[in-house]
């Protein structure tokens, strides 16, 4: 690797550095920089003589990164946090009259939670507003450079350096059906077996926590259909003998709405626990401790079971 003079070096190249890292893609990089293609491009060519390494290889629609780049935007990201954070105008959040629009991150099982949130902001800040988004691969990431202002995901997940947690609960789960449904009146282990299920598509279904806790007992599910989204389960289940095995918290505002009953699950499954995640150069933002400060509770009540 060439040696660096950093009286000569541009900072700016970090900058591109690290949302080509984030995008893995030129084009996408160009217009979340606001700069042409060419521009982008121009800009990887220079980082890749400066440091003597390709940086980010061509692989189908994305680019992968070689180790050093890994490596290196390891310790790119906490430096270009602090100068951020050094030259960030300092201000004073007031939530009366505020209009800022705040990036929540958190999969869709958790609509009620946000329904809750929503409401609080709605009477604590009339003028704020609140942009709900499903996870995403790069969300940890989106999270540290503050492209998301607040962001709910499983605690296993792997942070990278600049994320900030805090936990809120566990998913607790349970079994789904209609009311009257013919497995609930001789409810165990073999009706739970031999009934169909639904089931949601979430990243490995193989992997799932149901699925391996099943294996474990020495079960299996029978998957008669999948659907993308926790949303599509009740009014599914309320017109079928399908059953579902889901975390508590996903099926809080259907039960009633489509008549559906639950059941304990008939095998130990454990608890999945999540945490609400913000990144660390922005932790003593007001804007941000107060947006904290309001879904904490709400968040640790919805995965309790408990009202908001």
């Amino acid at each position: 690797m060439n040696e660096i003079d950093l009286r000569r070096f541009d900072l700016n190249l970090l900058v591109v550095f690290e949302v080509l890292m984030i995008e893995r893609n030129v084009t996408r990089a160009a217009d979340r920089l606001g700069r042409t293609q060419s521009a982008v491009s121009h800009s990887l060519s220079r980082l890749r003589r400066q440091w003597g390494d390709p940086l980010l290889i061509k692989a189908g629609a994305r680019m992968q990164p070689t180790a050093f780049a890994l490596d290196l935007i390891e310790e790119a990201r906490p430096m270009l946090r602090g100068i951020e954070r050094v030259l960030s105008p300092r201000h004073v959040f007031d939530p009366a009259s505020s209009r800022r629009v705040f990036r929540f991150v958190a999969p869709d099982f958790t609509l009620t939670l946000f329904a809750n949130l929503l409401a609080r902001l709605r009477s604590d800040a009339p003028g704020v507003s609140i942009e709900w988004t499903g996870p995403r691969e790069p969300t940890p990431l989106d999270v540290a450079d503050g492209q998301v202002d607040i962001a709910i995901v499983p605690a296993q997940l792997r942070l990278p350096v600049g994320v900030s947690t805090e936990p809120i609960g566990d998913l607790k789960w349970r079994c789904f059906g209609r009311q009257g449904h013919p497995a609930f009146s001789r409810w165990g282990r073999r009706s739970w077996s031999q009934w169909p299920h639904l089931a949601v598509r979430v990243g490995d279904s193989l992997a799932s926590p149901v699925n391996l806790a099943a294996a474990a007992a020495r079960l299996e599910r029978r998957i008669a259909g999948w659907v993308p989204h926790f949303s599509a389960i009740a009014p599914i289940l309320a017109g079928s003998d399908l059953l579902t095995t889901l975390p508590s918290i996903a099926m809080a505002a259907t039960l009633g709405a489509y008549r559906l009953d639950s059941q304990e699950v008939p095998f130990p499954i454990g608890p999945l626990p999540h945490v609400m995640i913000w990144s660390t150069a922005r932790s003593a933002h007001a804007e941000i401790i107060w947006l904290r400060d309001r879904l904490r509770r709400i968040a640790k009540n919805q995965f309790a079971g408990l009202a908001a």
